[in-house]
């Protein structure tokens, strides 16, 4: 597979990214836990059939010591006894941030109620911030088709 457009190669989308990429800085500096962190971003993929962010943060997780376990189990985190009540709420506040069309009331209140159990407010901005930053670049790799197989952990930084 070839990608549509070369997110890298075309002046206008570099800029862009950049910017992107910014914001994805700034979520992965805050006191969210990284562990938090790369199980929504490897969920919030899955949801949204991007391979590339599959690929990419299913390695990076690795790299970071998540177990393979673990990683599998992401995709069937509510039956999964691998996952700690924290990273289950985050798991569920993720699915439902992803889903919203798919809910007429978008995210439901014991959701959020059970997030806020766990984190405190700047960890939860970032973890919205976190559902609502991979749920934009899942979009753009979908649309564009940037093939998956061939991430190297840290490639961006």
């Amino acid at each position: 597979m070839q990608a549509r457009l070369d997110l890298f190669g075309n002046a206008l989308a570099t800029k862009l990214m950049k910017h992107i990429a910014s914001a994805g800085r700034a979520i992965g500096e805050s006191t969210l836990p990284r562990t938090t962190q790369e199980l929504v971003q490897l969920r919030v993929s899955q949801i949204n059939g991007c391979a590339f962010c599959t690929d990419m943060h299913t390695k990076e997780a690795a790299r970071a010591g998540e177990t393979a376990v673990r990683l599998n189990l992401v995709a069937v985190w509510r039956e999964a006894t691998v996952f700690t009540d924290a990273e289950r709420a985050a798991l569920e506040l993720a699915e439902q941030g992803t889903r919203i069309a798919d809910a007429a009331g978008g995210v439901e209140d014991g959701a959020w109620e059970r997030a806020a159990e766990h984190y405190d407010e700047d960890q939860l901005v970032a973890l919205v911030s976190l559902i609502s930053f991979m749920n934009t670049v899942n979009r753009l790799n979908v649309m564009v088709q940037t093939p998956a197989g061939d991430y190297q952990p840290g490639q961006f930084g």
